[in-house]
Formats: C-alpha cells, structure tokens, sequence
C-alpha cells in the first residue's frame, strides 16, 4: 500500500488525507477538521452512542477510536447518508413515530439505524441490541422501536 492510501480514510465516498495527531479520536477529527459536525460529541466515552458512524458497515462508536485506525476504512458518517432513500425513509418515520425530540442523540440513531437497514440481521435482528450502544434522554425508545420495526422490519425486508 502506497503512503498516500495508508493515509487516507474514504469518507462518505471520497478519500481524505488524515493529517495531525494519529490517536485524536475519530468523533473530535471529522468535527474540527472535517466540519462533519452531524456527528456528535456526548459523552467522550463511548456511553451515550451520538458519536455513531457507519465503519465498513457496521455502526461503531467514534469517540473512543483513534483516527490511526480506522485508516485505509470506509466511513459513513450521517452527513453522507442523508440523501439516501433509506435515511430518507427512516427520517420520515422518526418524525411520524415522535423519535426525536430535542435531537442531539438523533445523528448517532439514525446512523445506527441505517446500518441495520442495510444488513437487517445485523444484530441477529434484534432491534433492542442493534440500539443498547445509542442513549436518547428525552423520547423513551417507543418512537425509535416503532420507526425500526416499520422501516427496517416490515417493509420488505
């Protein structure tokens, strides 16, 4: 592998060359140097799941992984999803549902969200375990559950 891909990360779609600090944490590179600022901040400790993005598609925490290792990966982050049908889909039945309140935990859910879309048995298709990394304070999972179970579950899937 070539020093230039050894250095790169593609984000939603394009490749990035990572410079600064190899062990930054993902969640704090895509926001300050990246400006990806969807991905949120909560915790810094991998408790509350705001910082979700998709990495070779499987949901992960982005706070507690370094940059250094996700290099020569791809990553979705809810700013390269959003125009997608699928995102698009799960946006309207977050809304329809009443899943999102005050909207700080909503990036890291609907990133979540979308990977199970993508690969339904993805968590052995239980949707409780697809979402016991994602802390939302305000909805009380009802809404999030519905939209899951309709999007993800029922509509062909």
């Amino acid at each position: 592998m070539d020093k230039e891909k050894a250095a790169s990360i593609r984000i939603n779609g394009k490749d990035v060359i990572v410079t600064g600090n190899p062990i930054r944490p993902l969640a704090e590179y895509l926001r300050e140097e990246l400006h990806l600022t969807g991905t949120k901040i909560g915790c810094g400790s991998g408790e509350c799941g705001a910082c979700t993005v998709i990495l070779d598609g499987e949901p992960v925490i982005s706070c507690l992984i370094p940059v250094a290792s996700v290099l020569g990966k791809d990553l979705l982050t809810v700013e390269g999803l959003e125009e997608t049908e699928d995102f698009q889909q799960l946006a309207a039945a977050m809304e329809e549902n009443g899943a999102v309140q005050c909207g700080f935990c909503t990036p890291g859910f609907m990133t979540t969200l979308y990977a199970l879309k993508q690969q339904p048995n993805l968590f052995e298709g239980d949707i409780t375990a697809a979402l016991k990394n994602n802390l939302c304070r305000c909805t009380g999972y009802r809404g999030i559950i519905a939209t899951a179970e309709k999007v993800i579950y029922k509509e062909g899937n």
